[in-house]
């Protein structure tokens, strides 16, 4: 006789427990941790595991649950409101575990399947030279995706960690069904797994590291260098010679020197007056780490490190790196680590290259390390004075070490060969790993090692680390690889070196948008960057531009990752933009969407596309300094046509009460655009400490008028100066000061409208520039400057004239990209 549990027409339910199965007798268990998550287990001895895993570390669900089960003899079924599965209460297997997704029922999820997953990322780029495969997300085209955690370490209450139970058999997964919904997939990954902290604002800054023979003064006058030619920085990152590595002692005590604990005082005198000189320029410090060597008899703290392990220092032997032993880790951080911090060391590149495996079976070191370390240092910030910590707020900088990585960022991606296959692999690696929730990639900007030099490689580089999560330079040990600005050839604003120098100014004028962005990926659990698929997940033009993606919510990066055209000096890509209309950043040309285009850029400029309404707040201060403060004045580019919102988070400078363990006090500022009335607002900030009179000054790209706005401050009205910018930059007000709780009011009048594309004028100056006869040249200004013809019938000429193909593309490009042309 079949028994049922529930009848086949009832609704899910709310439910007071999560769990179904695992009771006396049975072998399988599921608990439903959302409408779209369910977690299965089998267990063949019926013990079941609730203690949290290095994936999984909140397995409880959140809030009430809603679902429906039916049961019989033979067979069980889950239903929620985005899933229906399907179970035959055997141990698991395609054929008797399955589940449709709500709205994809010609797709089935079987049991150890993954579908069209969209992939996720990989432990390491390490010698990669191009396309590598990841490993799988929680995004599919399928509607689902599954993560196994039957193997991964699990918390004891101590906080350290252990083995699974003994046994065969033991299954222990997790399976999302959240259809095309991929941000939903993310957030509810990250309510298992862990949100992404918010990292210090320091870290949204240029990064300088290098693999090269330093000394103190070289590495400060390599600083005081970038400075000198007013290009901020904000973190400086010591790679391996800050220890002892070629010294004799290292040779005598048998090891390779890759692993130090002990300053090169050759090279760095006084370790803890050169990291406070770093500090002094506003650069947060960080030291490179090999771990796996242990400390050898040479290091300063060998005798203390013996003492603590009860090893015989007598023997001068090595003590060995052992990370499963709790009592080594303690005195690994407690004396060895702690000791270098004492000189200043703000967090550690922990560079571990020795695989997988340590003496515990299914322990990984390297996600045994991101943890302790992350651990480690948010006690450090927490003890530091506030003009010295980050209030609590811990980083780390290494590999990626699997589901939950997100919860110990930085990630270093790892030792990429100079090309441009490795350039034109890491924007979709870098949005792929949305989709496993791991938003904080640090690539070595400009490829680590090997490869030829190539400047305009190096420049296209550059362009994608300032449009990335993390803007690090780095190039391994040899003198003929160089990311110094000044040591590249200028060009009359589009050399090498006025590229890099531009957009790593760029980098910390962004600052304030990134910041926001930040606090929206820890607090509200979207990354900075995301694929156009996760915003249109039902057009299939979204998953054919992997390289293209949103950098935040208000910007699209194409980047060019290709050699530029002798010919014409641009480079190119294919770019699918999304319905409505956008303008460039850069060139403030005008595009209408929902297409597929070719963009074409000079050197010194890179497609970035804002829709209409978009709102992006920089630093005023076309120079920043270096660190990452509040600036003194902000500019707000604004794309009218539509209207927009942006809410605008600082914190305060004074951070002396800010804790990881409690909410960060944003001070708030939003501002919107009105379409219909052709209104700027800047509201007051609300919440936080109340901010100093600070400049404002609002840019409208693409935008030309003879007309001045009218200004109100606080109701007031005010004087303010105007200017139309060259280059399609539009108009520049200068707002003024705006006092604290205050508000500013900027109308343009009704229906303000885009400036409409000169094709001519935009053209003009690649022609000018472009390697070709004259004749060419002749002929292309003749066809352009036709009056009363049609811009398709102008293309149609273009397409009839002999020229070089990708010259043809730039002037197709600029005539018929905005369709009021």
């Amino acid at each position: 006789m079949v028994r049922m549990q529930v009848q086949a027409d009832t609704q899910p339910s709310a439910q007071s427990s999560p769990y179904v199965g695992g009771r006396k007798g049975d072998k399988y268990r599921f608990t439903v941790l959302a409408d779209g998550v369910l977690r299965y287990e089998w267990a063949p001895d019926g013990q079941f595991e609730d203690r949290p895993s290095a994936f999984a570390v909140h397995r409880q669900p959140q809030g009430v649950l809603y679902y429906q089960v039916r049961e019989s003899d033979a067979w069980l079924e889950v239903i929620t409101a985005r899933f229906h599965m399907t179970y035959n209460k055997q141990e698991f297997t395609p054929y008797g575990f399955f589940a449709v997704v709500s709205g994809f029922t010609g797709h089935t999820w079987r049991y150890g399947e993954q579908g069209q997953n969209l992939g996720g990322t990989c432990r390491t780029l390490d010698g990669a030279d191009g396309r590598i495969a990841v490993d799988p997300g929680v995004a599919s085209r399928d509607g689902f995706a599954s993560i196994d955690d039957s193997d991964t370490m699990l918390f004891t209450e101590d906080g350290f960690v252990a083995p699974r139970r003994a046994g065969t058999g033991r299954v222990d997964g997790y399976l999302f069904c959240y259809g095309r919904d991929y941000r939903e997939a993310v957030k509810a990954l990250y309510q298992i797994s862990g949100s992404q902290p918010l990292l210090p604002r320091w870290t949204l800054g240029n990064w300088w590291s290098r693999y090269y023979e330093y000394t103190a003064e070289s590495y400060l006058e390599l600083i005081d260098m970038f400075k000198s030619i007013r290009v901020p920085l904000a973190v400086g990152v010591i790679d391996m010679d800050w220890h002892l590595v070629k010294d004799p002692v290292v040779a005598a005590a048998g090891v390779t020197g890759w692993t130090g604990y002990t300053w090169n005082k050759s090279l760095f005198p006084n370790p803890k007056a050169f990291i406070k000189a770093l500090h002094d320029r506003k650069l947060k410090t960080s030291l490179n780490e090999h771990p796996a060597e242990g400390i050898a008899n040479y290091e300063d703290m060998y005798a203390a490190m013996a003492k603590a392990l009860n090893f015989d220092a007598s023997s001068k032997e090595t003590i060995p790196f052992d990370c499963t032993d709790p009592t080594f880790l303690r005195a690994y951080f407690d004396i060895l680590i702690k000791h270098l911090e004492d000189d200043g060391v703000d967090f550690w590149w922990i560079d571990w290259q020795q695989g997988p495996y340590s003496r515990l079976p299914g322990l990984d070191p390297l996600w045994l390390l991101n943890h302790f370390h992350f651990l480690h240092n948010k006690r450090l910030q927490a003890e530091r004075k506030p003009s010295e910590g980050d209030g609590g707020r811990p980083i780390i900088f290494s590999r990626y070490a699997g589901p939950g990585s997100q919860r110990y960022p930085i990630g270093f991606s790892g030792d990429t060969i100079v090309s441009w296959d490795s350039l034109a692999f890491q924007p979709e690696f870098t949005a792929t790993a949305s989709n496993i929730g791991y938003g904080w990639w640090s690539h070595d900007i400009g490829g680590h090692m090997l490869g030829i030099r190539d400047d305009d490689l190096t420049s296209r580089w550059v362009q994608l680390g300032v449009l990335s999560p993390i803007m690090r330079l780095h190039s391994t040990k040899t003198r003929w690889v160089c990311k110094e600005p000044w040591k590249l050839p200028a060009g009359s604003g589009q050399g090498p070196r006025d590229v890099i120098t531009k957009f790593m100014r760029l980098r910390h004028r962004l600052i304030p948008y990134l910041h926001t962005m930040n606090a929206r990926a820890a607090e509200e659990g979207y990354p900075l960057v995301q694929p156009m698929y996760w915003e249109y997940p039902d057009r299939d033009e979204a998953y054919q531009v992997p390289n293209q993606y949103y950098f935040g919510t208000e910007m699209i990066v194409a980047p060019i990752t290709s050699p530029q055209n002798v010919a014409t000096k641009t480079g190119k890509v294919k770019a699918w933009l999304p319905p409505g209309r956008y303008i460039d950043f850069f060139t403030g040309v005008v595009y209408d969407g929902d297409r597929f285009l070719w963009l074409n850029r000079t050197l010194d400029n890179a497609p970035v596309l804002l829709k209409q309404g978009a709102i992006v707040p920089l630093d005023a201060n076309l120079v920043p300094g270096n660190g990452c403060d509040n600036p003194d004045g902000l500019e707000v580019v604004v794309v009218i046509g539509a209207d927009g919102k942006f809410e605008l988070l600082e914190e305060d400078e004074d951070r002396s009460n800010a804790s990881t363990d409690k909410p960060v006090a944003w001070r708030r500022t939003p501002i919107s655009f009105t379409q219909s009335t052709g209104t700027i607002t800047i509201h007051p900030s609300g919440e936080g400490k109340a901010p100093k009179d600070r400049d404002w000054s609002i840019r409208l790209l693409g935008y030309k008028t003879a007309q001045s706005p009218e200004v109100r401050i606080d109701q007031a009205v005010v004087k303010t100066s105007t200017s139309q910018e060259g280059g399609g930059l539009g108009l520049l007000i200068k707002v003024g000061k705006i006092p604290p709780g205050g508000s500013a009011f900027i109308k343009f009048g009704p229906e303000v409208k885009l400036a409409i594309n000169d094709p001519l004028a935009l053209a003009d100056p690649v022609v000018f520039a472009a390697q070709i006869s004259y004749n060419t040249k002749k002929a292309i200004d003749s066809i352009l400057s036709r009056k009363g013809v049609s811009a398709a019938v102008r293309a149609s000429e273009v397409d009839a004239t002999d020229m070089d193909p990708d010259l043809r593309l730039v002037l197709k490009e600029f005539l018929l990209a905005d369709s009021r042309v």
